[in-house]
């Protein structure tokens, strides 16, 4: 059923109701408005005959019949238009427009009652005179309940049956006219398909004047525009699968077949002396580390290629500084490695990607920054400056060379003897590109080492548009 004729049918169904329960109202409230009238008339009318009333009845006990007549008389012409009847033992005058004789009236009255007599009804009020033996009663046509309140509640009814299909008629000419907008944006819509790129018409923003179907239409496209942002991710995350795999059984590939090698001397060598076993077992263990030490980085690359703008924060660099350079000093208790940074210096950002970031630069420091005598001495300083901040780590070893230096962050890209995975700078080149930031690398300023120099916006950013690390190519 269409949104316009389920309208359609509530209004003329409600319409109705409501057109009755207000004219039952409205005659209720008119009725008793009357009543209240009435009523008042007839207090009104016994306390002005109520004297005359009095005089009739002890004229009669007293046998005076003459005065009798006289009160009686001025009795009617007091009463107006009301009608009167005088009621005690023996004794029962009446006059003016009242019910019938054979109508019984309340014995014990309180207030103003309603009389019928027949078809027709009256409003009755009652007063005790004298010592009580006597009763005035005074009657009025109840006007409550004539014919005009009767024509009242018939129209009353015609109009709630007319209102049913009038209503219902409008209500479905306003809905459908409103919701004509929803069925253009139905049909600009119904040609998107999810399989084809670029496929149907984007609803446009043209506004139509009803404001719930152009609320709907920029919903629509809000929820367009996030579709297509994460059918992009969607591949993107395809893409670094594919790397992922691709990378990892390409670098693999050395580390397996060395171990195959091994295990094969071992197996066709049951009786291979102490120190050649020890050899071999020791070459294993370290094609073990390096693939699993491999395939962490590749992990480590997958991770950052898909991080989402949600799971960037504040981040404490001062903080997240010392807690790597403890890290650091763990894993190589013989090296001098020193911090120098702000307390409160922050950067908003992807906290385990900053981590990442300074462990890898302060294990490339350990790995390569030696002196000849193979002592590590390496400096970590972080500084807030006009553009931004700046992570420097210095080392003493052999520094690089000018003509490699633009090609240390490649992919596994290993210095001379490094037992690596060569994916360690390549992590802290992507993270600086996520945090929208720069790495480089130079000479530190006593002319012996290598400076790594990190610079990161203070502010942070927006996400690079496409990051495809594993991939070896980053799109911004």
């Amino acid at each position: 059923m269409r949104l316009s004729t389920r309208v359609g049918i509530a209004v003329g169904t409600t319409a109705p109701l409501l057109v009755l329960a207000s004219g039952w109202l409205l005659l209720h409230l008119v009725g008793h408005d009357l009543h209240r009238a009435e009523d008042q008339h007839l207090r009104q009318r016994a306390a002005a005959v109520a004297p005359d009333a009095r005089q009739l009845l002890r004229a009669s006990r007293n046998g005076r019949p003459k005065a009798a007549d006289l009160r009686e008389r001025k009795l009617f012409d007091a009463a107006l238009d009301v009608g009167v009847r005088v009621v005690a033992p023996g004794v029962d005058f009446t006059g003016g427009p009242q019910p019938g004789p054979a109508v019984a009236l309340p014995e014990h009255p309180t207030g103003t009652v309603a009389v019928h007599d027949g078809n027709r009804t009256w409003r009755a009020l009652a007063r005790l005179l004298g010592d009580g033996s006597g009763t005035l009663w005074v009657f009025a046509p109840d006007t409550a309940d004539r014919a005009q309140l009767q024509l009242v509640r018939r129209r009353v009814v015609l109009t709630a049956l007319l209102a049913a299909p009038v209503s219902g008629l409008l209500a479905w000419g306003l809905a459908a006219g409103a919701s004509a907008p929803l069925r253009r944006l139905t049909r600009r819509t119904a040609g998107l398909d999810p399989r084809t790129k670029g496929s149907g018409t984007r609803p446009d923003e043209r506004r139509t004047g009803v404001t719930e179907v152009d609320e709907l239409a920029a919903t629509l496209r809000t929820v367009l525009a996030r579709y297509d942002e994460q059918a992009a991710r969607t591949a993107e995350a395809l893409d670094t699968a594919r790397s992922f795999s691709s990378a990892a059984a390409h670098e693999l590939r050395t580390p397996l077949m060395s171990m195959g090698t091994n295990l094969d001397i071992l197996a066709a060598h049951p009786g291979l002396p102490d120190p050649d076993r020890a050899e071999v077992v020791t070459d294993l263990r370290h094609e073990h580390a390096r693939m699993r030490g491999l395939l962490a980085m590749l992990r480590d690359l997958g991770r950052g290629d898909l991080v989402e703008a949600e799971a960037l924060r504040d981040v404490d660099l001062a903080d997240l500084a010392d807690t790597a350079v403890a890290e650091a000093r763990r894993h190589a208790p013989d090296a001098v490695i020193t911090l120098t940074a702000p307390p409160g210096l922050t950067v908003h950002g992807w906290e385990p990607g900053l981590r990442l970031l300074l462990d890898n630069l302060l294990a490339n420091a350990l790995a390569h920054g030696r002196d000849t005598e193979g002592r590590a001495h390496i400096e970590l300083t972080a500084r807030e400056t006009a553009d931004g901040i700046h992570l420097t780590v210095d080392d003493t070893g052999p520094g690089v060379p000018p003509a490699d230096r633009a090609r240390v962050f490649d992919r596994f890209r290993r210095g001379p003897g490094s037992a690596g995975s060569g994916l360690g700078l390549t992590l802290v080149a992507q993270q600086a590109a996520l945090h929208r930031g720069s790495v480089s690398v130079g000479d530190t300023p006593h002319g012996t080492g290598a400076r790594f120099t990190v610079r990161l916006p203070s502010g942070g950013g927006d996400l690079p548009g496409h990051r495809d690390w594993l991939i070896g190519v980053t799109r911004t």
